[in-house]
């Protein structure tokens, strides 16, 4: 089964034929689809999609891109949702949280501070409520990693990774697998490239980011491309098997079992076929 990680299904892209989008991902053969909130404004909706999917599920945190305009007050908004939703095995993840320090105005020191401040909060909710997370990793390898070192592992997928090889050692050390998308599926992608050989099978997950990070048979980097949907998943999974050099089916089984082993409720959910 395919299981796509990381898709913004809730995402305004898909306001006009959300359904058809399902649709052709059920025929594309994914079974799994997690969607992770970017603010408090969309908990309700991330949830409500979820449970609409035959097996759909949602993560809840503060997106670092969306810390700016977020209050300090969304953390205790987001600590009673996690409350109240905890025994809700659709629930997977604390998520998208992280740090971003690619955008300009993201990496002035004293917006730094607060994705900082916003990113350890969010962990130690994770670790309240006995939750992986979902890691927004942008030029923010090593302040993610020294954060999650100072506290017992609460593992997770560390989303779109594009660090070194060491630094990805370090996440899997952390109890982490590697979100793999479209970004790989470039020739010109070198970095992804190598690390999506050169790691452990059971170190990477399959995701699409969708409507972001596009594939390259959708367009390309810097260009007009068509919007990303869950479907695409199937196709970043035989640029993997291509590039391994391994058994599509063989891709397909062992990212789908490490992703329910770094968010266990995902096996619970596939076992009780909600």
């Amino acid at each position: 089964m395919l299981i796509d990680t990381h898709c913004h299904l809730d995402a305004p892209e898909f306001d006009t034929d959300r359904e058809t989008v399902m649709t052709r991902a059920h025929q594309a053969g994914v079974g799994v689809i997690v969607i992770p909130a970017v603010e408090v404004a969309n908990f309700q909706a991330v949830q409500t999609l979820a449970h609409r999917l035959p097996r759909g599920a949602y993560a809840l945190g503060i997106h670092p891109m969306y810390v700016p305009q977020a209050a300090d007050a969304d953390l205790e908004v987001l600590e009673h949702w996690l409350a109240r939703c905890c025994d809700d095995p659709r629930l997977v993840a604390v998520g998208e949280i992280g740090l971003d320090f690619f955008i300009p105005a993201l990496r002035e020191p004293v917006m730094q501070a607060r994705q900082q401040w916003f990113y350890e909060a969010q962990l130690d909710l994770a670790l309240k409520y006995g939750l992986p997370v979902l890691l927004h990793v942008r030029r923010s390898q090593d302040q993610l990693l020294r954060a999650l070192r100072r506290r017992r592992r609460v593992g997770g997928i560390a989303h779109a990774f594009n660090g070194s090889f060491q630094q990805a050692q370090q996440f899997i050390e952390q109890g982490f697998a590697l979100g793999i998308g479209g970004a790989m599926t470039f020739s010109r992608a070198l970095q992804i490239r190598r690390l999506a050989t050169q790691l452990s099978l059971d170190a990477l997950v399959l995701e699409t980011d969708a409507p972001d990070i596009a594939s390259a048979w959708l367009g390309q980097p810097g260009g007009l491309a068509a919007r990303n949907e869950p479907a695409e998943v199937a196709g970043i999974a035989n640029t993997l098997a291509q590039l391994r050099q391994l058994p599509l089916g063989q891709v397909i089984e062992q990212t789908a079992q490490t992703a329910c082993r770094v968010l266990p409720r995902l096996g619970g959910l596939l076992a009780q076929g909600v």
